[in-house]
């Protein structure tokens, strides 16, 4: 299916279908069967299908109209190429290439095709117009923008831990629905829903779920570089300055919005979110520390389904407390994380048979959030189109300089909006747990 119109009058008659089918069952008052849960998965699948190829036949008609215009209203003066590119359509091996074709296109008549023209692999042009490098410039080819995102991931450490959502479309936002459960007591779990123990003839008390949505807007995350000429002749040298600079930098700020985003203009991070548990210290006890019992207290507020997953968070400060951590009196004491082979042997690295990870975001010793213990599947991040890219020739024109811009659009928060009231006992619980200050 090619046409464009065709494609859209095609999801629109399956969206109705959906919508009727779905009307139908909750005007019934029961739950879909077997067969019409496989018949709207296969529904689903088709609506998403055909999104990705209406988005694709958008830009590249977007695309062809842009090059219509240029030659309408444009007329080039002929220059040398500096870099003899080639009109060879594939695409870009590096993002330095990348960078210096679209360089090229800015300075000479000479547009790359792989700019010009959107295979299935290239994005298309952000700005007024697409394919005119003056008026916007070019986004990241794919392959290349997926690289860069995923070194944010690897270098940033806990992005790639939490629940990842990808936001499509011509969409800024997402809603996802959840159970509104704030406690485990009777009557309470799943929002309402309570069973009963019923002698013979007794009368039946309904219930039924709660639910409440959790919203993901789009923020945007920006890196901005300058170029000299001279550097653009540098393929490799330009690639490894970008690649590294900015896919470190990317990572360590996304690190920090999970740990400590305020939510405004940035994802909420868990230190201000209300599903954060803080664990009492100590009695007594001395500023700047971190005991062996204020981790087993920690591990104590974590929720049970969280503690095969979850991860020790801590700044390094923490480490030469744990280094020291132990349980029983001097006489009889037991060290809590240095193997039976003392500081000569490597540390255990876990702590409570779970790994310990140290992170620069977190707070200093004795402050909270020094130390979390957390399960990050607990926490939810949306983003969009991984990494995207611009150029201008025109903003440092009189210092031979080339601006470069990168675009990273993401959301996230706790999936718990508060902490869990347990069915026996008094402290709350939760995917996420650190320590009050002890200073």
């Amino acid at each position: 299916m090619s046409n464009l119109k065709e494609m859209e009058e095609r999801y629109a008659v399956l969206a109705r279908e959906l919508e009727d089918k779905t009307k139908a069952i909750q005007g019934e008052k029961r739950t879909p069967s077997d067969e019409e849960r496989e018949w709207s998965g296969t529904i689903i699948a088709e609506m998403d299908d055909l999104d990705k190829q209406i988005e694709r036949e958008r830009d590249q008609d977007k695309i062809e109209r842009a090059i219509e215009r240029a030659k309408e209203s444009r007329t080039r003066i002929v220059r040398p190429n500096p870099l003899n590119i080639t009109g060879d359509k594939k695409g870009f091996r590096s993002l330095g290439e990348f960078l210096q074709a679209v360089y090229v296109a800015g300075v000479s008549p000479r547009v790359d095709s792989r700019l010009s023209y959107q295979p299935i692999e290239t994005r298309a042009a952000t700005g007024m117009s697409e394919g005119i490098p003056a008026d916007g410039g070019f986004l990241v080819q794919t392959d290349i923008a997926e690289e860069l995102f995923k070194l944010a991931h690897e270098t940033g450490r806990l992005a790639s831990k939490c629940r990842s959502v990808p936001i499509s479309g011509n969409s800024n936002s997402m809603k996802i629905n959840a159970i509104a459960e704030t406690s485990r007591v009777a009557g309470s779990r799943w929002g309402g829903i309570r069973a009963y123990w019923l002698n013979e003839a007794g009368t039946k008390t309904s219930s039924a779920p709660k639910f409440r949505q959790i919203e993901l807007n789009l923020h945007k995350l920006i890196g901005l570089a300058y170029a000299t000429d001279e550097l653009l002749q540098d393929s490799a040298a330009l690639e490894s300055v970008i690649r590294q600079g900015f896919g470190e930098e990317f990572g360590f700020q996304l690190d920090d919005a999970i740990l400590n985003g305020t939510g405004a203009g940035m994802p909420l991070g868990i230190l201000n979110s209300g599903s954060l548990v803080t664990a009492t210290k100590d009695s007594g006890q001395t500023a700047t520390t971190f005991t062996a019992t204020n981790a087993i207290n920690m591990w104590a507020r974590l929720l049970s389904p969280a503690k095969p997953n979850s991860v020790w968070l801590i700044n390094g400060d923490v480490t030469p407390q744990l280094m020291q951590m132990y349980l029983g009196v001097t006489s009889g004491m037991t060290y809590v994380y240095v193997p039976p082979g003392g500081l000569s042997a490597a540390p255990y690295g876990t702590l409570l048979g779970r790994p310990v990870m140290e992170i620069e975001q977190c707070q200093t010793l004795g402050t909270k959030g020094d130390a979390y213990l957390v399960d990050l599947g607990y926490y939810v991040l949306g983003e969009k189109g991984g990494v995207q890219s611009a150029s201008s020739i025109h903003v440092a024109f009189t210092t031979d300089q080339s601006c470069f811009r990168f675009v990273m659009r993401v959301d996230g928060q706790p999936i718990l909006n508060s902490a869990l009231t347990p069915f026996k006992g008094s402290n709350t619980l939760s995917g996420f747990v650190c320590m009050e200050t002890r200073s």
